[in-house]
């Protein structure tokens, strides 16, 4: 039996470059959420009060806790939830899409973390972890890890998502 080479089809082309858009988005969408409720997660268990909580998708989410006893608790949850719980949901499901999201949020949390050191705004996570007595060590470990396995990842995603193939197809007079 032989068989011709593997080839894309039209349909298989457009489906892979009609999925990078929606595939960035709903990443986007998961990163935020997971990121924001694990402040809410954090700040709940660590006693605080949930004053105000913005997750719409495509705002930039916030929640705000009155009192918080645990400042640094509610604000690491947001990290590290949002890079875990995606991980995990990827270790579940083993599919290239699943690890595309979270390996983007690896990315995303960590470039977050970064640009907002650099940009000192004080209602961005970093500041408001340096202010808390959150070492400065611990945000630059976080953020190298974070970034380094979310590019590596990443990259590897998309190499994944767009090794697709279409079935060998047999010649005419063939018999399966």
């Amino acid at each position: 039996m032989h068989h011709q080479p593997d080839k894309l089809s039209i349909k298989d082309w457009r489906y892979k470059w009609f999925q990078w858009p929606v595939l960035l988005a709903i990443s986007w969408v998961v990163m935020t959420q997971v990121h924001e409720w694990g402040h809410v997660v954090g700040g709940h268990l660590s006693g605080g009060h949930l004053v105000a909580l913005d997750v719409w998708p495509w705002h930039l989410p916030y929640s705000i806790f009155e009192p918080d006893p645990q400042p640094l608790i509610t604000l690491w949850s947001g990290l590290l939830l949002g890079i875990a719980a995606p991980f995990v949901v990827a270790l579940v499901f083993r599919m290239p899409e699943v690890w595309f999201v979270s390996h983007f949020c690896w990315l995303a949390n960590g470039s977050y973390i970064s640009l907002a050191w650099i940009s000192g705004d004080s209602y961005l996570d970093t500041t408001k972890l340096l202010e808390h007595g959150a070492p400065a060590w611990s945000l630059g470990l976080y953020c190298l890890v974070s970034i380094s396995v979310g590019y590596v990842g990443i990259k590897r995603a998309i190499k994944d998502l767009m090794e697709c193939k279409a079935k060998p197809q047999m010649e005419v007079g063939e018999s399966k």
